[in-house]
């Protein structure tokens, strides 16, 4: 194998035909870290020998001790095939779902995919997710279908058996890509209906519905896998091997004499060969034959595989030379009989040649790009391509040539960013010396010697000598300071290699990117439309320009060829490759698009897969760390594309990340390479939600309640713990009704839980619901937002109808209509409805295009919404955020606010006419201010309200402000803080429920072992949903749900109990009401004869909320001794 030289695979960057950009995707431990390992040693980068064993990839230490691949790395490959040679730029990937975050970054930069699949354990949850992703970002797959040694070896199949095995794994996914793209067109078809929708109904009355899905016409032949495709290669990365069909087609059509083209249709499927007539028949089943691929080739390789497992020399032998190879002697005779395999199959059946050929011949070059890609990567959000400016709409055009022209503007997306050792860049790599450098130190050796030799003799040299070697002497002088000031250098040098430098992985879609270029990095809310008018057409990064939010100007300082572990220096980079560049730490945190044209627009996000949602609280062991620990964590979070650092209110600073593993992870980077201090790490910060529900028909022994006899309680826990203060009127309907502390005006507020449906529409849209709302806060503010987008418009509408279907009964009648604002943060699952007379502001206002209305409750309606954003964001029972709560306003009375605010208005403007008349009789005076207001502007509240642009609205609006505020601070103030507790006290009255997150766990696990997963699974409070036999295998599936706070250290004890045979792969799906109420306490004559009357058995619901409130420093009602008895002496006094 030849090292291919870095000249030449710069040659081939500028040939786009010839690149093919790929990744590496599956479920973890199918084998793709062996397979790139094949792949990279076909280049000589690693022997042969240590293939599968070195997991070159995998350069973190603790990827290599766990045996699992945590981040993508990239490695430039070079292929010849025929005569055409090929770039190909590899991104392996990790398999485990708490980094499939990882796989978002590299699917994004790459034309193709590798779908690896395990022949034993076939689809698996991760290869449905990874094959979901290659998808939604339109990159063609192909398929590995790897391990299949293990059929023979461990589940000792026989050729026939294997081949209706992998028939079936063949079939499974095709049904995924079938499920995939069936969705697709029934979705475009659903917009096409909507569209002509508006025309039909004008042109005719009755119609006739068609109920054709359009699947019909569609053609998706070229989407399945299929081997006479040429998409799916058979392979034992760890033996070496890999075929495809077109290898066995070409040599059995030379031996047989069937046509090249006969055999590659036939080889695979339902064919078989009738050796007298020479010709090759359908229908082996039924005829019970064997098919053509057993016959020619699965039984090739069992016989391989069983003589030199046997240690059959003799038919060793003959096999191999029959296929004309050289073994060594060193294989040979080597214990162990895989290293023989190894040997004989990675000569006859390379399977570098087998998937790379494939690589080059199924998956597009960047040429290939397709327009419907171009169109969803320039459009972010629910804008439409053609919404976009016509400058940006003429970049298309450069991205389908992928061009690298010097006119064509360099486009390029970052996908994430990536830290390397200092000492690991090429500037800092030991270089080989040269003569001269030799030379120089030698002499400086030998003068270092001579010094040495003076000084122990102590000899006093003569006056003559002396004079005569004065020039001699300096140069040591001299040397001495040199050497000074080079140790002073490698200490710096020593100090920066502390430093850890940032990489970003990054992918050239149009010109070329030059070392010392100027570029503008657009971060994801850059809008083109925006800058366009205020930037000068035709200008460049080096221009002097004015600021425009959410662009910078930067320097490449440095471009890097990725090598997998090294990296090699580059000068320019033409289109259509992946790269790495130097010196963007300072601009990009994660992502960003880069781009010498300001037209061009932010690329859409990455799409994760999991959510992080796995919190911990870090500290340093000596706080004189903090800065470090501040700073590591800013380094993390650049470096993690998934991973989310936070500053809580309360001073913590908060690592969430995707799930056990990732966190080890982070918290190994911040340790040993990002902040190097002594950290602490708190038990995990579990998150929960609060809610209400509807009062339960039946108490907890099932008895309906009010049936039973009511007992004296000694301790009624649920009345103290809700005791509602003097002041606060509470109705029987749970109805509150409250004053602000000067009773200036009267708020009634009802709770009341929302639909399931409803809040998990409200969940699903809460990025719709943000654009309205600033929309809205546009349309209030008066300010000229671009127009929404008429997309937008519809899907506003389409929400509106949903929550009108959802929201049905008496109950909620007109309540759509009457929404005020959703909650927390103005985008969450909670909604505010306003049901008083005399206010119309609505959500929508969007739709119906009103502005800002006047009335009575203009000025402070904000206070109100203020107050319901506070109120939802932390719950009275441990603080948390609220989930499916709707609040009412039923009544806002600001009678005696108006009379006090007339009142107050009429004083003021005495005081100033006789203000006016005093300044008339003295020429110079005192200036006077009434003494009251002046304080309370003081004490003035800045609340966020949407005032309007007139100068006298604002000043009328202060005014009343200030002719309302007193003793207990500004109004608006006091009714935020009436409000929130109007709705604290409304949650109250209802039955409160605590909502835990949830995991989907899935499982796969043999019979044998199914005992013990389930006996955990119980005790974690877990729940299977289901449960199914793979087929063909004796795996079973599980498919359960687990709260994420019993999840920690379920992986692992999982592992235990089985001893290896299960292992569970967890990814966040839900919330889920708990279904006990914490405050419960026995109170019927049943409940305690079941219970007794401490209630021993304890309640989960209220053992999660004590946790959080004692974690959050909240009062927690426990006894601190349960159960106290009198102490018993156990030696008998005598």
């Amino acid at each position: 194998m030849v090292v291919t030289s870095l000249e030449k695979m710069i040659g081939l960057q500028r040939e786009p035909t010839s690149i093919r950009n790929i990744c590496i995707l599956a479920h973890v431990d199918h084998g793709k870290t062996t397979l790139a390992d094949c792949l990279i040693s076909s280049n000589g980068i690693i022997s042969n020998r240590l293939a599968g064993k070195l997991r070159y990839l995998d350069s973190r230490e603790d990827e290599q001790i766990r045996g699992i691949t945590m981040k993508s790395s990239a490695i430039s490959l070079h292929f010849e095939k025929g005569n055409q040679e090929y770039l190909i730029n590899l991104i392996d990937s990790p398999g485990h779902v708490d980094f499939s975050s990882e796989v978002s970054t590299a699917v994004r930069l790459c034309d193709g995919c590798i779908i690896v699949l395990d022949a034993v354990e076939g689809v698996c949850p991760q290869t449905q997710a990874v094959l979901r992703q290659a998808w939604l970002e339109n990159i063609r797959p192909v398929l590995v279908i790897n391990k299949i040694d293990r059929l023979i070896v461990e589940l000792k199949l026989t050729p026939q058996e294997a081949y209706s095995h992998l028939k079936n794994i063949l079939e499974q996914v095709n049904a995924i890509t079938g499920a995939l793209f069936t969705s697709k067109v029934l979705e475009e078809r659903a917009e096409k209906e909507t569209e002509t929708q508006g025309i039909s109904d004008s042109v005719h009355g009755d119609q006739v519905y068609d109920w054709s899905a359009g699947l019909e016409d569609t053609d998706d032949s070229h989407l399945y896998f299929s081997p006479d495709q040429g998409n799916v290669v058979f392979a034992s990365a760890i033996d070496g091997w890999g075929f495809g069909i077109e290898h066995f087609a070409k040599l059995y059509s030379q031996k047989i004499g069937i046509k090249h083209a006969v055999l590659l249709k036939t080889l695979w499927g339902d064919y078989y060969l009738n050796t007298k007539a020479k010709k090759i028949m359908k229908g082996d089943q039924s005829k019970g034959k064997k098919p053509l691929f057993v016959q020619l080739v699965l039984d090739n390789i069992w016989s391989l595989y069983e003589a030199v497992l046997k240690r059959d020399k003799e038919k060793i032998d003959k096999i191999v030379t029959s296929l004309g190879l050289k073994v060594g002697a060193r294989e040979s005779r080597h214990a162990d009989p895989k290293v023989h395999l190894n040997a004989i199959c990675s000569q006859w059946l390379p399977i570098s040649q087998a998937v790379l050929s494939m690589v080059c011949s199924k998956l597009p070059s960047p040429l290939d790009i397709t327009a419907e890609r171009v169109e969803k990567l320039m459009c972010v959000g629910a804008r439409t391509f053609d919404s976009l400016p016509p400058e940006t709409q003429e970049l298309k055009k450069m991205f389908m040539k992928c061009s690298s022209e010097d006119t064509a503007p360099v486009i390029v997306f970052v996908s994430k960013m990536f830290a390397v050792d200092f000492k690991t860049l090429p500037c800092n790599k030991p270089r080989p010396l040269t003569q001269e450098v030799i030379a120089q130190r030698r002499e400086l050796a030998r003068r270092r010697h001579a010094e040495k030799l003076i000084a122990s003799q102590g000899q006093e040299l003569p006056e003559q000598a002396l004079s005569g070697n004065e020039s001699e002497l300096t140069e040591p002088r001299g040397q001495e300071l040199t050497s000074q000031t080079e140790s002073m250098t490698l200490k710096t040098v020593e100090q920066e290699a502390d430093k850890e430098s940032f990489i970003a992985f990054a992918r050239v879609f149009s010109g070329v990117v030059r070392r010392g270029q100027k570029i503008f990095v657009l971060g994801p809310k850059y809008d083109p439309a925006e800058s366009l008018n205020k930037l000068p057409s035709g200008c460049s990064a080096a221009d002097d320009l004015p600021s425009i939010p959410h662009m910078a100007c930067c320097t490449l300082e440095n471009l890097y060829l990725l090598m997998g572990r090294g990296l090699e220096d580059l000068e320019e980079v033409p289109s259509g490759n992946v790269l790495g560049i130097g010196g963007l730490q300072e601009f990009v945190l994660k992502s960003a698009t880069l781009s010498t044209s300001p037209a061009c627009p932010p690329f859409t996000p990455l799409n994760f897969e999991a959510t992080p949602i796995v919190r911990v609280a870090v500290e340093p062991k000596h706080p004189s760390e903090m800065p470090q620990l501040v700073r590591g964590m800013k380094l993390l979070n650049q470096a993690d594309p998934c991973v989310q650092v936070l500053i809580q209110e309360t001073g913590e600073h908060v690592l969430v990340t995707a799930g056990e593993v990732h966190l080890q992870r982070c918290l190994d980077d911040l340790k040993e390479r990002f902040a190097k201090i002594q950290i602490s790490v708190s038990e995990p910060i579990i998150p929960f939600r609060e809610t209400i529900t509807r009062p339960p028909k039946v108490d907890m022994v099932n008895e309906e309640i009010g049936k039973q006899q009511k007992v004296a309680v000694i301790h009624q826990a649920k009345e103290d713990q809700n005791k509602i203060p003097e002041g606060v009127q509470v109705d029987s309907d749970g109805l509150i009704t409250m004053s602000t502390p000067n009773k200036y005006a009267t708020l009634s507020v009802r709770a009341m839980p929302l639909p399931e449906e409803v809040t998990q529409l409200l969940e699903e849209n809460s990025d719709l619901i943000r654009t309205m709302e600033q929309f809205n806060s546009s349309l209030n503010e008066d300010k000229k937002m671009h127009e929404i987008n008429q997309k937008i418009l519809d899907r506003i509408q389409e929400f509106k109808q949903k929550l009108e279907k959802n929201l049905q009964g008496r109950k909620w009648r007109n309540a759509v209509d009457q929404i005020w604002s959703f909650g927390p943060r103005k985008c969450g699952p909670n909604i505010l409805l306003s049901k008083f007379e005399g206010y119309r502001k609505t959500v929508w206002q969007c739709l119906d295009k009103t502005t800002k209305e006047v009335s009575k409750y203009r000025d402070f309606d904000n206070s109100i919404v203020s107050g319901f954003q506070l109120a939802t964001l932390s719950g009275p029972m441990c603080e948390e955020p609220l989930m499916g709560v709707c609040f009412i306003v039923e009544k806002w009375d600001m009678s005696k606010a108006e009379e006090q605010m007339s009142a107050n208005r009429q004083d003021s403007e005495e005081l100033d006419a006789t203000e006016q008349t005093k300044n008339e009789d003295k020429v110079t005076s005192l200036p006077s201010s009434y003494p009251t207001e002046s304080s309370s502007e003081n004490k003035k509240l800045q609340d966020g309200s949407q005032g309007s642009p007139n100068s006298s609205e604002k000043s009328s609006k202060r005014k009343g402000e200030t002719l309302l505020a007193d003793c207990y601070g500004p109004f608006s103030g006091q009714l935020i803080a009436t409000m929130k507790e109007a709705c604290r006290y409304a949650l109250q009255v209802k039955p409160q429920r605590l909502m835990a997150a949830m995991y989907t766990c899935e499982i796969m696990a043999t019979a044998e072992v199914l005992g013990r997963v389930y006996a955990v699974l119980s005790k974690r409070e877990g729940r299977v949903l289901q449960e199914e036999m793979k087929e063909g295998t004796d795996m079973f599936i599980i498919k359960a749900v687990l709260p994420v706070a019993e999840s920690f250290g379920f992986a692992d004890e999982i592992r235990k109990r089985t001893s290896g045979l299960a292992s569970p792969q967890l990814v966040f799906s839900h919330w889920e009401i708990i279904s006990g109420d914490p405050f419960w306490v026995p109170t019927t004559e049943e409940e305690y004869l079941h219970f007794g009357e401490k209630a021993d058995s304890e309640n989960q619901a209220r053992k999660y909320m004590n946790a959080v409130r004692k974690r959050k420093g909240l009062y927690v009602e426990e006894k601190i001794v349960e159960h106290a008895e009198k102490q018993r002496t156990l030696s008998r006094n005598k």
